[in-house]
């Protein structure tokens, strides 16, 4: 057989979206001439009459998320928590230590009590967690919003939909070239890294790989931080109170993978001071905390928290919290932050007590969304 790739199939002239295998006009014709080849829609190239079913030639994005479990009970509860935390990016720990203790302690007893925390958030209507509900509407007004030029995807990290199985899905409509889209604004090798790795594991078992772009962190975009900004304005003025506080608060990590060089926390300390002058706000009115510490390790401070009920001890009586790290609400903003803490302040005296919601697919969000995928697919593009 005739060796023709299909980069130079498409530089002769060959039809590369919708191709997929030879037409039928074109195998009548290469069967009346022997089997010698298909000639393209241009009439320039051939290709073999065997040639297999090949797609090519349009530009991919996948959004890529944590992930949720696919139900609250105990076994859907239990597989999640066992993928997410044998991950060595999240949890560090030496597997001596961390395995019995995970498999014979943590995943015995963890399943039932997070599972009841999944079911006061979750979207009953679809029977799914709020963050795969996010995420899919994020994808679904990207794809309308960038037409035709590009293929939109979305996938999580942990459970499902599978990150092999969505840039497999984007390679089957002919995806040559994809960016992967981290939803992250500041980077952390336990989100943004393990993300990607799971995304070159998948590569790896490709015979034709796709060109792959990987957008970057955006913790000081302009464009982020003003989107931010200008949510918090519209969501205090919705208020029926003015807040004392703001709390700005972001997911924790252990304070060792700071020591290590994760430059996760400045990232995030940045993103806090960038909002707070957008704001105009003095750094006692808004400040950065850190929230869902898990296990006995120092963690990342002030905690969230911890600074909750100490404020509530000294007198705040209005607070408001905020998470411009989380791209989309879930478990730990709207189960933890406007739960758990709502709880600590009004136990401790407060009486006003709001949580601001994430961008989510709201009109901010996808501005942020669209404007970092435009950046980086300047080339492929334009």
């Amino acid at each position: 057989m005739n060796e023709v790739t299909p980069n130079a199939a498409l530089a002769r002239g060959a039809t590369p979206v919708g191709q997929t295998g030879a037409s039928a006009a074109g195998q009548a014709a290469a069967k009346s001439a022997g089997g010698a080849g298909i000639k393209s829609a241009s009439g320039a190239g051939t290709l073999p009459a065997d040639h297999p079913p090949v797609r090519w030639g349009r530009i991919g994005v996948l959004l890529m998320n944590l992930g949720t479990p696919e139900g609250t009970s105990y076994w859907p509860m239990r597989r999640y928590l066992k993928e997410f935390l044998s991950d060595r990016r999240v949890i560090e720990v030496p597997r001596a230590i961390w395995w019995p203790l995970l498999n014979l302690v943590i995943l015995t007893k963890r399943p039932g009590p997070k599972g009841r925390d999944y079911a006061s958030v979750w979207n009953t209507e679809r029977d799914e967690g709020p963050l795969k509900t996010i995420t899919r509407g994020q994808a679904e007004k990207l794809q309308a919003a960038m037409g035709d030029k590009v293929v939109v995807d979305w996938a999580m990290r942990y459970g499902k939909p599978e990150v092999d199985q969505r840039i497999q899905a984007l390679l089957d409509q002919g995806c040559d070239r994809i960016l992967l889209v981290p939803l992250y604004p500041q980077y952390a090798a336990a989100t943004s890294a393990t993300a990607c790795d799971q995304a070159f594991r998948a590569l790896m078992k490709m015979r034709w790989q796709p060109t792959v772009r990987v957008s970057p962190p955006y913790h000081d975009d302009p464009v982020y931080i003003e989107a931010v900004a200008s949510a918090i304005r519209r969501d205090l003025a919705a208020l029926d109170f003015e807040p004392e506080v703001i709390l700005t608060s972001f997911h924790g990590v252990p304070k060792s993978y700071l020591m290590k060089g994760d430059p996760y926390h400045c990232q995030c300390v940045k993103t806090g001071r960038l909002i707070r002058e957008a704001l105009g706000y003095s750094p006692e009115r808004m400040r950065t905390t850190f929230q869902s510490r898990f296990g006995n390790e120092e963690w990342l401070k002030p905690y969230t928290d911890e600074t909750v009920k100490e404020l509530a001890a000294q007198g705040v009586k209005r607070l408001a919290i905020v998470a411009p790290g989380f791209t989309a609400d879930c478990l730990e903003t709207l189960e933890e932050l406007d739960g758990e803490n709502r709880h600590y302040f009004e136990d401790g005296g407060g009486t006003h007590f709001a949580y601001l919601p994430c961008l989510n697919d709201g009109p901010e969000g996808m501005r942020v969304i669209e404007h970092v995928v435009a950046r980086e697919l300047k080339g492929w593009l334009d």
